[in-house]
């Protein structure tokens, strides 16, 4: 008795001490969120007329058809009368447990707990019913435009996101037995964690995904081998060294997006792109871009498509005395490589012998789930921002990608960090997915406002380098991917716009998965399948239903596609010349300053 006394005690005084330094930390957290940059809501959040306007629609249908609101209210208040009446009944029979449960399965809602625990189970269904007396009224609702009911219904699932019972201590019972289990100390390590975020991005809250001191490009992330071969302000082009006796004469040149660093295409050897290619027998070039600052503020499309695609295309054929290059654009990069070939094509510039493109978006008639972000109450806001500030902060794109996952990307991590006290898990991709970088203010704005809105790419109105250009003037052979399940840039809207290339050889290939993971795919996981179709591209959907499906990576059918448009084998390119830094080069770990 006695010891289990002492154990009580010690247990008691424990809890204590970590609630003082809960104390502590929380004044930490105060000072940190006083350093938050002043808040422009036009980026914070969509804009007060989209919500003011779906609650006039409301009201007027309610006005009109009061039975019709009346009935769900009717039918929720029922529905939550009963479920109370029934979690009452069920512990007054002495029995603990939770009544009935229909509600859907949700892995946010794993702990058994949500099922067996009266408590746990009556906030889990109640959550529930909102979500789907919500999603009752939003369909409801008339007088919304289509993008405007997208609009409102994106935004209207973030709020329930938000308010789920899981991202709140009182009511997450993971979080609650790890408190107890801990006597309280997870709760200061999450706080820990959540003020140590919050101070490295000077007030901001960005949920760190992965342990940053778990990778350092060169050494176990970015580690092929080569070297930085050219540098102009835009970019830094490095060239891997070869991995085979004989390579192909032609060589490929990759560009990939720059809202993040290069590696994702290097991250491990495992599932390296950038060292499966070199082991295929090619010579690489990738191209790094420079992480700007507000030096940067009046770089514009054009300045991308000469200093860097150009330039990028003449260095490598410089450096291997070819006279053409296979190109390949990733994303963003896929668009801008769209324009460098247009632009090219009016100049006479016969420079690229194929094009690749990943996940690239030309046609913005339907950008998917990113459309909710491309009305002007966030654009004129980000305009605003840019011109304060000479650039778009990593911050804004980050946190908007992973609102479009905010489950997964947000309080997830957020759940785990925060309120279970855990340290982020050392992840490659999550840790490239954290390492972002600047957009300059005038590129930010004129990809926003021409391609994204306007969609002049697709329309053959935008001029870029001095030449007007469309789709149609890209006629180069060309290989696309797209991803089944992407988010940032959908396969039909992929599809969509690689058929209005000008090109008569087009292969269009869909990758299971999303964004990144259909694309970062080697053929040794046999993880992810592809989706093929040698017919004409007119309906994506007939296109898709026509389709074959085959097991594993596209990566060796791209590989068997590149061969024959890669010129004789040549002995090895040892010699790199002049090298300017080793691979990964310096742009990748540079910090702006500002």
């Amino acid at each position: 008795m006695t010891t289990e006394v002492k154990t009580s005690s010690e247990n008691l005084e424990k809890l204590n001490d970590n609630l003082a330094k809960l104390e502590v930390l929380t004044q930490r957290l105060v000072q940190a969120l006083a350093r938050k940059r002043s808040p422009n809501p036009a980026v914070e959040a969509p804009g007060g007329n989209l919500f003011a306007h779906a609650i006039r629609a409301y009201w007027t249908e309610a006005m009109e058809n009061p039975g019709k609101l009346i009935e769900q209210q009717a039918e929720l208040w029922g529905q939550t009368v009963k479920h109370y009446i029934d979690a009452q009944q069920a512990i007054a029979s002495g029995k603990f447990a939770a009544p009935q449960d229909d509600t859907p399965d949700d892995r946010r809602f794993s702990n058994p707990l949500w099922k067996t625990h009266p408590y746990f189970n009556f906030v889990k269904q109640q959550y529930f019913r909102n979500v789907k007396a919500m999603e009752q009224a939003l369909a409801n609702v008339e007088g919304l435009e289509p993008y405007e009911r997208k609009r409102v219904e994106h935004f209207a699932h973030q709020l329930m996101d938000m308010l789920a019972p899981t991202n709140f201590l009182g009511t997450n019972p993971d979080a609650l037995e790890r408190a107890v289990q801990t006597e309280g100390e997870s709760l200061v390590r999450g706080l820990e964690n959540l003020v140590r975020d919050i101070e490295e991005n000077h007030g901001d809250l960005m949920v760190r995904l992965a342990d940053p001191d778990a990778f350092t490009p060169g050494d176990n992330i970015a580690a092929t081998e080569g070297a930085v071969v050219y540098r102009n302000r835009m970019i830094e082009l490095i060239q891997y060294r070869p991995r085979t006796e004989k390579v192909h004469a032609t060589p490929i040149v990759i560009f990939p997006p720059w809202i993040n660093k290069f590696y994702i295409l290097d991250l491990k050897p495992s599932n390296s792109l950038i060292r499966w290619i070199v082991d295929q027998g090619y010579t690489l070039f990738i191209v790094s871009w420079k992480n700007p600052d507000r030096s940067y503020a009046d770089v514009g499309l054009d300045t991308y498509v000469e200093e860097g695609f150009i330039a990028a295309i003449e260095e490598a054929k410089k450096r291997t005395g070819e006279k053409k290059v296979n190109a390949v654009g990733y994303c963003i990069a896929g668009t801008t490589l769209t324009m460098a070939l247009a632009v090219m094509a009016k100049r006479g510039d016969k420079s690229v012998k194929s094009a690749t493109f990943f996940t690239t978006l030309t046609d913005f008639s339907d950008p998917g789930e990113v459309s909710v972000f491309l009305d002007d109450d966030f654009i004129d806001g980000i305009e605003d921002q840019v011109k304060r500030d000479g650039y778009l902060d990593k911050y804004f794109m980050s946190r908007t990608f992973s609102f479009l996952r905010s489950n997964d990307l947000v309080y997830a991590p957020a759940i785990r960090n925060y309120m279970m006290g855990e340290a982020p898990p050392a992840f490659d991709l999550l840790f490239w997915n954290g390492d972002g970088t600047n957009l300059p203010a005038r590129m930010a704005v004129e990809y926003l406002r021409w391609i994204c809105q306007d969609n002049k790419l697709a329309d053959g109105k935008i001029t870029i380098c001095g030449e007007q250009i469309g789709l149609s003037d890209v006629t180069v052979p060309l290989f696309a991917v797209a991803c089944e399940t992407d988010h940032i840039a959908p396969w039909k809207g992929s599809f969509n716009g690689i058929r209005l290339y000008g090109s008569k050889d087009k292969t269009f290939v869909v990758s299971q998965s999303g964004h990144i993971a259909g694309i970062v795919n080697p053929p040794t996981r046999e993880k992810y399948g592809h989706y093929t179709n040698d017919g004409e591209m007119t309906v994506a959907d007939d296109w898709m239903a026509a389709a074959d499906f085959h097991k594993g990576s596209w990566w060796p059918r791209w590989e068997a596609w590149l061969r024959p448009r890669s010129g004789k084998l040549i002995p090895a390119r040892e010699s790199l010349g002049k090298e300017l830094a080793p691979a990964p080069g310096t742009y990748v770990t540079e910090i702006p300053s500002f």
